[in-house]
């Protein structure tokens, strides 16, 4: 590095950031511009600071790249997704699983229902996204069908596909999380299960509540009856249709990538399409990118059927790429790491400590925009606090999960924030506060760390206190 270049004053960052936030909050939420402009005048900004610190533009357009290339991943199942939704709807797939949920879930029941189905999913297959795009899309369609609040349905839909990702060994992030931390991936997850276990029964508890003091008697059985009459004349509702769906997560749970077994699963959406809704193959084919329209005569099942294409998806791509970008010159020039350094000397304690490494999670989702770049940087940053402390690594893996992980579907320009809200059409801050697994599992964390509750030593520390 050329002597020329410097670390950023802790005054630069903070007024960097708060120009981010400001840009951010005040575009989306007072003058309802897209959240992609905010984040490209940002990534200027930030380039900015990054010359005035003495690097060459080039160095930083590299920085910008490497940032993108981590979350590319991330831009291919969206699009795959987008190509899913859209096909699964035109071939009777989705509207079938929408018609037996409403004919068999109880709507007391639902939420849930939706948290502990959504969790199976995620256990078998490995991935949060997987699910939502899965599992999860059919329940948002069967609450919304239930007239249910779409928030509390997606919340509960996040609570489940995140808590089966974190116990699941075929999770990227789980398995990313643990090597990051220099920590076997079963002792990770056997780490996880202290926050998780008691997490999920918090959340399955107050879904239980709300659906039997909230949700019960509100649901108009009439409108549900319209419902499942309109979707009968509309499409061939079967068993069969089920049947990619089920393709679908079977090739998930064994491993398969993701991208290519959600665009296999759009083909076959395409195929369904043709043979049992009577489709012509080129417009079936087109709904892959375009998305399905209906004019069934219903205004809700128009609503709730027209969606779905990569075209859908392509807002959410922007907004990924331009705050990968961010991330990547924001890593590039040390910022993030400049804030953590300011507060390392007050780390004394478990409980600072754990606080420390949720903050430094989420911050890293806010201003790296994407979990991954989370996940990546949170062990690097505050593995020294640890060792200091001589705390063991998979109480660092685990506080790293759940200050990343289950934090990124909170911010609205991360990957996961844009993912859900392109996938489910529900604002960020509207399905934040049932976001209910998370905050229990933030609870916990804080709560062992003040305690001392399942935080483990190093060898050496345990060897100090017994010689003490």
């Amino acid at each position: 590095m050329s002597e020329s270049i410097r670390k950023p004053t802790l005054f630069e960052v903070i007024i960097v950031l708060g120009l981010f936030l400001v840009i951010a909050f005040s575009f989306t939420s007072t003058f309802e511009l897209p959240i992609q402009l905010a984040l490209f005048i940002s990534l200027f900004i930030v380039i900015l600071l990054g010359k005035r610190l003495g690097y060459s533009y080039e160095s930083l357009q590299e920085a910008i790249k490497a940032g993108i290339s981590r979350g590319l991943d991330a831009v291919l199942i969206l699009i795959a997704v987008g190509a899913l939704i859209g096909t699964w709807i035109a071939g009777g797939i989705v509207p079938s699983i929408i018609y037996f949920g409403l004919e068999t879930i109880h709507p007391s029941i639902f939420l849930l229902a939706t948290l502990i189905i959504c969790c199976l999913t995620s256990l078998a297959t490995g991935t949060s996204w997987g699910t939502a795009g899965t599992s999860g899309i059919a329940m948002v369609a069967i609450g919304e069908g239930l007239g249910i609040p779409m928030p509390m349905v997606v919340g509960a839909v996040l609570s489940g596909a995140y808590f089966g990702d974190k116990f699941s060994p075929l999770s990227d992030s789980t398995v990313l999380t643990a090597s990051m931390s220099k920590v076997d991936v079963i002792d990770h997850i056997r780490s996880m299960l202290y926050v998780s276990i008691p997490a999920f029964v918090v959340s399955a508890i107050a879904f239980t509540v709300v659906g039997f003091t909230v949700i019960d008697g509100t649901v108009d059985q009439q409108r549900i009856n319209s419902i499942l009459s309109s979707m009968d004349d509309t499409f061939n509702i079967s068993l069969l249709m089920l049947i990619p769906a089920a393709i679908v997560i079977i090739l998930l749970a064994m491993k398969k990538p993701a991208v290519p077994t959600i665009a296999f699963g759009s083909l076959l959406g395409v195929i369904w399409a043709v043979f049992f809704q009577s489709m012509d193959f080129v417009p079936a084919l087109e709904t892959s990118y375009n998305g399905f329209t209906i004019a069934s005569g219903s205004e809700f099942l128009d609503d709730l059927l027209n969606r779905g294409g990569i075209v859908s998806m392509l807002g959410g791509i922007v907004v990924i790429l331009l705050g990968l970008g961010f991330g990547g010159v924001l890593n590039h020039i040390g910022a993030l790491q400049v804030i953590v350094d300011s507060f390392t000397r007050f780390i004394t304690n478990t409980g600072r400590l754990s606080v420390s490494t949720l903050l430094t999670g989420f911050f890293a989702n806010v201003f790296g925009c994407a979990m991954y770049v989370s996940l990546i940087l949170t062990p690097k940053i505050m593995e020294k606090n640890y060792d200091k402390l001589k705390v063991d690594r998979k109480v660092l893996s685990r506080n790293t999960e759940v200050g990343g992980t289950l934090t990124s579907g909170m911010v609205p320009w991360s990957d996961n924030g844009i993912f859900m809200v392109a996938l489910f059409g529900v604002p960020t801050l509207a399905y934040l506060p049932y976001m209910w697994l998370s905050f229990a599992a933030i609870f916990f964390v804080i709560l062992y760390g003040y305690t001392g509750k399942f935080i483990w030593y190093t060898e050496e520390n345990q060897a100090e206190v017994k010689s003490s």
